[in-house]
């Protein structure tokens, strides 16, 4: 070992992933370690960081070089000793100058003291919070503060986050690019709007409301009219997830949809007040559109309140089908199909999608409408290379046979579907063409019966979903 030169051992060691391996291989000569410590760049701890500060700072006295760090605390109790704490934030300020991406996940002793600490952190582009309940807008505010690098930020759960200045002075900075808001009660759709510029250079959104909350916070005529000053330019938009939202005709986040000319994937999960003219306008100005996913809200899982909603229909698809020529990923939910939902969508507005964009993944979850004639005219799906159906209960053992003449399907999932049987699978064993077959919770189908049909087969039977 001696005798080999520098980079080449930098290679072997950045060939080693798994942690406990990079750990064994430093044990294995003085040299491995000291070049080991001089690469490691990456580092995650949790409840085995014990005592927490102590531990640390022997860590960071160890790895000079660290640039990212995870500390997750998930499945934490109080006799695995105690959690990090500000101080441990402290540390890492002081012994940690090239870092630039941190993850704190339930981090329950951290505070805004804490979170001040790492404003000395000029080298922060990323941050992520996953359950930081002691951590208000204040803490964030002077954090963003201090790092004016800060290009990626997550908050999730973090329940006691209200003010949202700090959201203000990002957007004053215009050096986001990616912004996820997930389940923070008391952060509104309408709190965005003060981002002002800053959505300039966003190109990721994730915004989730809790769906608890999701009618409690109701928005201010201030807040509106800020929205409708606003001229919110979204060029740089690529990634925009939008989970529990209420979408408001003229305000709020439909001004969003219209205008993200580079927008590549949307998700719109269980969205209400979204309207066909907010998908048309999307449509013929997102035309590099590749990946859309829809999960409609049924009537029945809104307040009384929200009556009469407008619906969405086939123009939204026709629509999609006419401008979005690049749509490879088509994903398409009833939230019960039990009851009506918000959509009018039909089986020829689906396929219109499917036959005229090149579909290669296509889901359907609680599709009703989609019925064995929808299976035959996959047969003519020439880029369908994923098919996954769920609860699709008028898909039949006909409509199953129909997979062994789609041209390219290499993989299938088939869950929760009732009018399936091992009958609807004997046709296509000894057929050498499926990749992958995922069978789940499907009470007709044995796993005998799904042998030899596909490379990799995974089979699961839970019925409990049907009681």
């Amino acid at each position: 070992m001696e005798l080999l030169p520098d980079q080449l051992i930098w290679e072997i060691l950045r060939r080693i992933k798994k942690t406990q391996d990079r750990n064994s291989a430093s044990l294995a000569c003085k040299r491995l370690y000291e070049l080991e410590r001089e690469q490691r760049e990456f580092l995650r701890v949790g409840c085995g960081l014990n005592p927490a500060n102590s531990a640390l700072t022997s860590l960071c006295n160890r790895f000079k070089n660290l640039a990212k760090i995870e500390i997750v605390y998930s499945g934490w109790m109080s006799k695995l000793g105690k959690q990090l704490d500000d101080q441990g934030l402290l540390i890492l300020s002081q012994l940690c100058p090239a870092l630039t991406d941190l993850t704190l996940g339930f981090c329950t002793f951290i505070t805004d003291v804490g979170v001040g600490h790492l404003a000395s952190c000029t080298n922060l582009s990323t941050l992520k919070f996953n359950f930081t309940p002691r951590i208000s807008g204040c803490g964030i505010l002077s954090l963003v503060v201090g790092c004016k690098s800060l290009s990626s930020l997550h908050l999730i759960r973090c329940i006691n986050v209200s003010s949202v200045e700090w959201l203000e002075y990002l957007g004053k900075l215009e050096t986001l690019q990616e912004l996820s808001i997930k389940n923070c009660r008391a952060i509104g759709e309408w709190d965005l709007a003060k981002l002002g510029f800053g959505w300039r250079r966003l190109r990721s959104l994730q915004f989730e409301v809790d769906a608890n909350y999701r009618y409690m916070k109701v928005q201010d005529r201030l807040a509106f009219d800020r929205w409708q000053r606003l001229s919110v330019p979204c060029e740089s938009m690529v990634e925009l997830s939008l989970v529990n939202c209420l979408i408001t005709p003229g305000g709020g986040l439909a001004c969003v949809l219209g205008k993200c000319r580079a927008l590549e994937r949307l998700q719109l999960d269980m969205c209400v007040g979204i309207r066909d003219s907010d998908l048309m306008n999307l449509a013929r100005e997102s035309v590099n559109l590749r990946s859309i996913s829809l999960r409609v809200p049924s009537d029945f899982s809104l307040p009384i309140s929200m009556a009469d909603p407008s619906r969405l229909t086939d123009e939204s698809l026709k629509a999609i089908a006419n401008n979005c020529s690049k749509l490879e990923t088509f994903k398409i939910s009833f939230s019960d199909g039990e009851f009506p939902s918000f959509s009018s969508f039909t089986l020829n507005g689906m396929l219109l999608v499917i036959h005229r964009c090149p579909i290669r993944v296509l889901a359907l979850d609680h599709v009703y409408s989609f019925t064995d004639s929808g299976m035959e005219a996959l047969c003519d799906a020439n880029f369908l290379e994923t098919l996954e159906l769920t609860k699709c209960q008028e898909v039949t053992d006909e409509g199953l046979q129909l997979v062994q003449h789609f041209p390219c399907l290499r993989n299938l999932k088939i869950s929760k579907c009732l009018g399936v049987t091992d009958a609807g699978l004997k046709p296509l064993v000894g057929i050498p063409k499926l990749d992958s077959l995922t069978i789940e919770d499907c009470p007709q189908i044995g796993e005998k019966c799904a042998h030899g049909i596909a490379k990799n087969l995974l089979y699961r039977q839970d019925l409990s979903w049907m009681f």
